[in-house]
């Protein structure tokens, strides 16, 4: 199907806007099936367990790989980031947080944001239709991130946008709407593996396409997991109470990583100073409110007991 010249218009338009509203980075992929590759990898991660108790990984395995299913008649995906790298960050001394659980919920954050862009789209489109997602349905975030353009995976599995680094939310709008697509980049790697040498559970592999065995990943087992973490992957908790960021911390395109201008993303002064001891007395109707609007919720009150317990067994 052809593209009018005013779809390319929009488009600028719409990436124009999508910067005034706070996104880093916004690019146009075509909705069609994932390339063949990217499907029979998903297929063999989830044959062999490597999603672990993330069991929602396997639902709704079509749609997953193709975004057509997600909106009828759709003919793009335009993705966007978010920038969520600190610009204050806890003292190394102190039990550590992820740095995207830093502030307000990303899932929040994204979406006003979407709604946002979606709505000004709809003045271009006025009889489009769209859904908006934030790691909210079975969207493979990264892999149209790529396909828009936006970056490439590095071997740490993150998007990483060249200058700029991985310290980003990802979003996307399914649309009706037909729209001039970005070229994918090329991965630019290159040699370099810190972050499959610096992994502390050598989590991380790479084969054809880079590779994250949740069973192992110390994101993984201290958020996802709502069982005991098994001895040998807390032993190589250290510091870790929420989450891990190692792989991208080490990563040298973090060195260009500029702070976050997005004011829900500021920590409050009460997470910047969460002692051991603060955390491990803490009473569930403190964590409710200290956590009220933040992802550290996604661990529940149990988790994250159970994670500062293992820090202190080992102290």
């Amino acid at each position: 199907m052809d593209i009018d010249l005013k779809h390319y218009d929009a488009a600028a338009l719409i990436k124009s806007k999508a910067k005034e509203i706070g996104f880093a980075a916004c690019g146009i992929a075509k909705a069609a099936p994932v390339n063949e590759n990217v499907r029979r990898h998903l297929e063999c991660w989830l044959g062999e367990g490597c999603q672990d108790g993330m069991l929602y990984m396997s639902n709704h395995f079509e749609k997953r790989c193709d975004p057509r299913l997600l909106l009828e008649g759709a003919q793009s995906v335009i993705s966007v980031a978010l920038n969520y790298y600190p610009k204050i960050r806890q003292p190394d001394s102190l039990p550590q947080f992820a740095f995207y659980a830093y502030g307000v919920d990303y899932h929040k954050v994204v979406k006003e944001r979407l709604f946002l862009l979606s709505d000004f789209i709809k003045t271009l489109y006025p009889d489009s239709h769209f859904r908006c997602f934030c790691d909210t349905a079975p969207l493979l975030e990264k892999y149209w991130a790529w396909k828009a353009g936006i970056g490439f995976i590095g071997k740490n599995t993150q998007l990483i946008i060249p200058g700029r680094g991985s310290y980003f939310f990802l979003g996307e709008i399914v649309t009706t709407v037909l729209l001039p697509f970005d070229n994918p980049l090329n991965n630019s790697c290159g040699r370099c593996q810190r972050c499959i040498d610096s992994c502390p559970t050598a989590a991380l592999s790479q084969t054809t396409i880079p590779s994250l065995d949740a069973r192992k990943c110390l994101s993984c087992q201290t958020i996802e997991n709502r069982g005991e973490i098994s001895p040998d992957i807390a032993s190589k908790m250290h510091n870790r109470v929420y989450g891990c960021d190692t792989c991208q911390q080490v990563c040298p395109w973090n060195r260009m990583a500029e702070p976050s201008q997005i004011p829900d993303f500021v920590p409050t002064e009460e997470l910047l100073g969460l002692t051991y001891d603060r955390l491990s007395s803490l009473s569930r109707e403190e964590y409710n409110r200290i956590f009220k609007y933040s992802a550290v919720k996604r661990a529940k009150y149990e988790g994250l007991m159970r994670n500062i317990r293992i820090l202190l067994s080992k102290k």
